[in-house]
């Protein structure tokens, strides 16, 4: 038995963030240790400390350049391949802004995609998302039953952000391999990781070389004919900014829809409300970001920090557990039930602080859309097989398998 797949005995000292049963559900390790160590520490994986108090991360967040965005993965970069993004950050800059960027670098980068993410903007995809629910629900609906993760909430983000970058939506599928290559299964496997990032690389490598040679009405085009600070972006940085919204748009917001689902599979009383009052739909969507939240981020540690009773050295990573401070009970009523009309809900699934996620926007918007049709079209469903249902945790938290069946009238 590897380092890494020893039971854990304390949470508070040895955490493992890919634990079967953490990963299944997370909430009772959460509560454990805001009460007993809310800054908990590992070795394993690298090491790190994670922090599950709202207040905690409102404070972390804040400390900058202290705690360092230019590794944000919750398991860092074997050796080599971080020699590699260090070379490469010499030579281009930050490897994926603005996730990676520190200020006052970060500024121009976040000012430059959040055109992109206006409420008004990401409305023009509303209705491309609104067809597609629509026919990958039909592929289904005669059947009784499918998969409400693999069929429906894995399918959706990919080909939104395909239609967002001018790239076929058709190529989802492929989309939908690499993002996982890099965020799930590349978090325990460094040569996934490595195959799935150079693949990405290479692909939008050579799309941007087609926009420079043919520009078009589309997110890659337009991001070659900006300027930072008065200078065209090199490829290296369009392709990083691709890669970002790539990977980051994609598992986050279908395993937000994917829990989504699951939930309501498994809560017929939620189920049939939201059913019977779809006034309701914006404050379920708030309270299924809040609950089921699915990111963490990470930060390095580049001076000496101090939280509570915690010192942090330089070199040291900090997991900013943000689905652990949306239950936090000092801060949200209720913290650990689904309250689908929660009219005070300060949620952080987003994020805190100068890195809050730029694409907030779309991810309701999608969210809204797949929920929305899918209760149109099929507002009784429930899990088929409960114990089939996977989850896959790590950096991005959310289920992977959710098999329903369904009736329609």
């Amino acid at each position: 038995m590897s380092e890494e797949q020893r039971p854990v005995e304390d949470w508070a000292s040895d955490f493992d963030i890919f634990d079967p049963d953490y990963v299944k559900d997370p909430g009772p390790v959460w509560d454990e240790l805001r009460s007993k160590c809310p800054i908990a520490h590992t070795e394993r994986w690298g090491g790190a400390w994670m922090a599950t108090r709202y207040d905690d991360l409102r404070e972390l967040v804040r400390m900058v350049p202290e705690l360092s965005s230019r590794s944000p993965v919750v398991v860092p970069l074997p050796p080599q391949m971080r020699e590699e993004a260090i070379a490469e950050m010499k030579m281009y800059g930050t490897e994926n802004p603005p996730i990676t960027a520190d200020p006052p670098e970060h500024k121009p980068y976040k000012q430059l995609i959040l055109p992109f993410f206006t409420p008004t903007a990401v409305e023009g995809y509303r209705q491309f998302t609104e067809n597609l629910a629509h026919e990958l629900i039909d592929r289904i609906i005669d059947k009784g039953e499918g998969d409400a993760a693999e069929d429906y909430a894995q399918q959706i983000p990919p080909r939104v952000i395909a239609q967002m970058l001018g790239i076929d939506p058709g190529r989802g599928a492929e989309f939908t391999e690499w993002t996982r290559g890099v965020l799930e299964i590349g978090q325990t496997d460094p040569e996934a990781r490595r195959k799935y990032r150079t693949i990405i690389r290479d692909f939008f490598a050579e799309l941007i070389t087609q926009r420079r040679a043919e520009p078009a009405d589309d997110m890659i085009s337009r991001l070659i004919a900006a300027e930072v600070e008065g200078k065209p972006l090199n490829d290296h940085t369009i392709s990083g900014i691709c890669f970002l919204l790539l990977v980051a748009g994609i598992d986050t917001t279908w395993s937000s829809i994917g829990s989504s689902l699951w939930h309501f599979a498994g809560h017929a009383e939620d189920r049939r409300r939201l059913a019977a009052e779809p006034e309701l739909f914006p404050t379920a969507i708030e309270e299924m970001l809040r609950f089921y939240a699915p990111v963490m981020m990470a930060r390095k540690v580049t001076a000496p920090v101090e939280i509570g009773d915690k010192a942090l050295c330089p070199g040291d990573k900090m997991i900013l557990n943000f689905p652990a401070g949306n239950r936090d009970p000092e801060v949200f009523d209720r913290p650990d039930e689904v309250v689908l009309d929660r009219e005070r809900n300060r949620h952080v699934a987003f994020g805190l602080g100068i890195h809050r996620c730029a694409g907030s926007n779309l991810a309701r918007m999608e969210m809204d859309v797949a929920l929305r049709v899918w209760f149109e079209r099929i507002p009784e469903f429930e899990l088929s097989d409960p114990d089939a249902v996977t989850w896959a945790g790590g950096q991005v938290r959310g289920p992977r398998s959710v098999p329903v069946r369904f009736s329609v009238s």
